[in-house]
């Protein structure tokens, strides 16, 4: 989950190069024009389209690639757009950490398969009513945009990047977090892949689950079709496919804490960031 090796999509056959050229165009024609509100209504047409076709990026020059300066928030002209604090920063990039223009592809164990059709999303823990939901059911929740940087551990910052999805105090609302809970464990398809948040940066108001992009679908490689983002931690906080969430009173190191990552991991923490929990 964006801190270990480079992941992709794999085992795509030449002969279906031609009728996934026709989606790739149809979904870059659609995401153009497209609005929170349009990408909703297109719900796992598109998602389907995204993850059929998004092994055509590799082809092609990168599609995610910045030509750009970041914008700064007072430019994005838009009141709907939850603003992410760490974006009105002076100095953006924390210490230790490079500006990339593009979105590199990180994760431990490559990009796993996922069936769009029986996709589900379930809230367990220290709730009052755990829920399940399908992945239309979860897309049918209400949503929010959230313009947000992004800080890999591995020393990359990708500044400016919108995303469009679920709320995470919405998921607390629905399920009734009971006062006991002070730890979020996010769960992922990825061979049981997990990650553990603090409540307090689960529930800020920049943290979403994510299912698009900048106005797109968020293709597999970057953890589509729903991944966690928590803007305020360093990104393998942001797990990638997740498939659901516990709520915890005690702490619980995930994968990459179990191996040395830091259990909260801020990357605005005292002098290098809270990289590791060692050393």
């Amino acid at each position: 989950m964006d801190a270990g090796g480079v992941g992709g999509i794999g085992g795509k056959k030449c002969e279906e190069v031609s009728l996934v050229l026709c989606a790739w165009y149809f979904v870059r024609r659609v995401s153009a024009r497209t609005s929170l509100e349009v990408f909703q209504s297109t719900k796992i047409k598109a998602l389907s389209t995204v993850f059929d076709m998004s092994f055509l990026d590799n082809l092609f020059s990168d599609p995610k690639y910045q030509t750009t300066d970041p914008r700064k928030p007072e430019e994005l002209n838009d009141s709907e757009i939850i603003i992410s604090p760490d974006t009105r920063r002076e100095k953006r990039i924390p210490p230790g950490q490079s500006r990339t223009k593009k979105w590199p592809v990180l994760d431990a164990h490559g990009t796993p398969d996922i069936d769009l059709a029986t996709w589900t999303f379930e809230v367990g823990g220290l709730v009052e009513k755990p829920q399940k939901w399908s992945l239309d059911e979860f897309m049918q929740l209400p949503a929010v945009r959230v313009y947000a940087d992004f800080h890999c551990v591995t020393r990359w910052s990708r500044l400016d990047n919108v995303w469009g999805g679920v709320p995470t105090r919405e998921v607390a609302r629905l399920v009734g977090v009971k006062p006991g809970a002070k730890f979020v464990l996010a769960l992922a398809h990825d061979y049981g892949w997990t990650t553990n948040v603090p409540i307090e940066y689960f529930l800020n108001e920049d943290s979403l689950f994510a299912w698009s992009h900048d106005g797109q679908p968020i293709p597999p490689q970057h953890g589509g079709p729903v991944r966690l983002i928590i803007p305020q931690l360093y990104a393998w906080k942001s797990a990638k496919w997740v498939n659901g969430i516990r709520f915890l009173q005690e702490d619980q190191a995930g994968f990459w804490e179990e191996g040395g990552y830091h259990m909260r991991g801020v990357p605005w923490g005292p002098g290098d960031g809270e990289r590791f929990r060692y050393g």
